[in-house]
């Protein structure tokens, strides 16, 4: 009963008035007021601040300096692998691109051509591929770091829907990542391109990339691409590309061929940034034999 309620209220609620509510609120500087609302948050939800490069929650002039918090330097060690996890959060789904469509849960699958902003081209570029969906819940971490290095090719910007994102919405809302708004990511990395796709949500006051800046607000209300040449902009691994404001998801995906994800992973199961995504090069896999 509570998932039908749940879902219905999904389609009932004025998700992007709430949404530009929500995103001014947590953007006002309201002092002691601010301070209270960022301790409600912390207790609520769990936050362990001893991470966070600065734990005292008054050092956070509005709720959207706190969510975006920074972490210590030493608190997300880089795992020896050739893909890192680049989110704190949750798996929701990973695993192979099948006839160029993703799992979404039991029932829900969704084309890539569609969560690419019906890019045919690029998203042929990942047919028999890997992809895995990663969910940042109110309590994580909410900065996005590259999980391998990468050069910037492209950046779209795909308006849609506002759905919360969430396992219950997961479970009842079809093609929910290819029809929320998003931003795409186009990289080349050594093995070829790559792609990180973040995913707006309800509530999710904007969506930023560290070489643009804010992407949305404002939103658009058609797909817009920004081309990159060459070089213009790389990015380590661990480095970070992006953050939510207010959070939301990450779908990632990869060419087929050279990597196997982490056999320890699991739908469901935690994961921080900088944790080893893969498993050992195919190569390597082969040499061990």
């Amino acid at each position: 009963m509570y998932d039908t309620l749940f879902v219905l209220s999904q389609y009932l609620l004025p998700k992007k008035a709430l949404t530009r509510l929500t995103g001014w609120l947590a953007g006002r500087r309201a002092g002691q007021a601010t301070t209270w609302t960022i301790r409600r948050f912390i207790g609520r939800y769990g936050v362990d601040m001893s991470e966070a490069a600065n734990p005292d929650p008054a050092a956070y002039p509005s709720f959207n300096d706190f969510f975006t918090r920074a972490l210590r330097d030493d608190a997300r060690p880089l795992a020896d692998a050739e893909l890192l996890c680049p989110v704190d959060g949750a798996i929701s789904q990973f695993g192979p691109i099948k006839r160029g469509h993703l799992f979404q849960a039991k029932g829900h699958e969704y084309s890539a051509t569609a969560l690419v902003g019906g890019d045919h081209q690029l998203a042929e570029r990942f047919a028999d591929g890997l992809f895995a969906t990663l969910y940042l819940s109110p309590r994580d971490y909410h900065r996005v770091h590259m999980p391998c290095d990468g050069t910037l090719r492209e950046m779209i910007y795909v308006p849609g829907e506002l759905f919360s994102v969430n396992p219950v919405t997961a479970r009842n809302i079809p093609g929910l990542f290819a029809r929320n708004e998003r931003v795409v990511c186009v990289f080349d990395g050594a093995e070829g391109p790559f792609v990180m796709v973040l995913v707006g949500a309800t509530i999710v006051g904007s969506m930023a990339t560290v070489w643009h800046g804010v992407v949305n607000p404002p939103r658009r209300p058609e797909i817009t691409k920004w081309r990159y040449d060459a070089g213009e902009v790389r990015l380590a691994r661990g480095e970070e590309m992006g953050r939510f404001q207010l959070g939301s998801t990450v779908v990632l995906l990869f060419p087929a061929g050279r990597f196997h994800f982490n056999p320890a992973w699991h739908p469901a199961a935690a994961v921080r940034m900088g944790e080893a995504m893969s498993a050992a090069p195919v190569e390597a896999q082969d040499s061990g034999r």
